[in-house]
């Protein structure tokens, strides 16, 4: 048995893959504001960090242009846009087993709270979670800091050494370093080797099943 008793899961590039449904409603953002983007593995960087920051980031868009952009984006994303999503292979079985464990798991998120539990629903894994914490409606709590801090502060009956975050991208690991707990950086997502390991997780895992020895306890690097 792992010494983590409190696991952190991001969701897109982590428990799901959510290519299609956030690549073209992002396209269809850019569309309704003039910028044509045929093309939507060029928008695969919007899979991960906060869609303020890379509408900002990757278009330059100013304040006003990217709250319109976030309003375009959420307007397709709600209707379809977060359905055209996959599980990825095994994840229900990583969940059933950590469950079966004892072991308290959690949704830290990016996306909106909302969102993240509708599409838990839809996949049948939302009975596995205690809690899930993504983004405000308002634009508040959208890094990955803050949502640790959220999620921390409300598990206080654990030391730091009981948590752990694990994620696709770079912004998983820098919060998980700020927050002073231990990583896991998953390289079936959207984030490099190259990227994760730069972010200096405490481990990196190339899959599900390595995923899950490391939370069980396996001895690996």
């Amino acid at each position: 048995m792992g010494k983590y008793k409190v696991i952190l899961f991001d969701l897109d590039g982590t428990l799901s893959d959510p290519k299609v449904g956030i690549t073209k409603s992002v396209q269809y953002a850019l569309q309704e504001m003039g910028i044509i983007e045929p093309d939507i593995d060029k928008l695969d960087c919007f899979i991960g960090p906060p869609i303020q920051v890379s509408f900002s980031e990757y278009y330059n868009f100013d304040e006003v242009q990217t709250l319109k952009a976030i309003d375009l984006y959420r307007e397709r994303y709600k209707e379809k846009g977060m359905f055209e999503n996959e599980l990825y292979s095994d994840i229900p079985l990583l969940l059933e087993s950590l469950k079966e464990q004892g072991l308290t798991l959690v949704v830290a998120t990016s996306k909106l709270t909302i969102f993240a539990e509708q599409i838990l629903k839809y996949f049948y894994i939302d009975q596995y979670f205690q809690l899930i914490v993504g983004s405000n409606l308002d634009g508040t709590r959208i890094s990955k800091t803050e949502i640790i801090q959220y999620i921390l502060k409300k598990y206080k009956e654990h030391n730091l050494s009981n948590f752990i975050m694990i994620g696709d991208r770079k912004y998983d690991i820098i919060g998980a370093n700020n927050t002073e707990i231990d990583s896991i950086g998953v390289t079936y997502g959207y984030g490099s080797y190259e990227e994760l390991s730069q972010s200096n997780p405490t481990y990196i895992a190339q899959n599900v099943n390595q995923l899950k020895d490391i939370l069980m306890g396996v001895k690996m690097n």
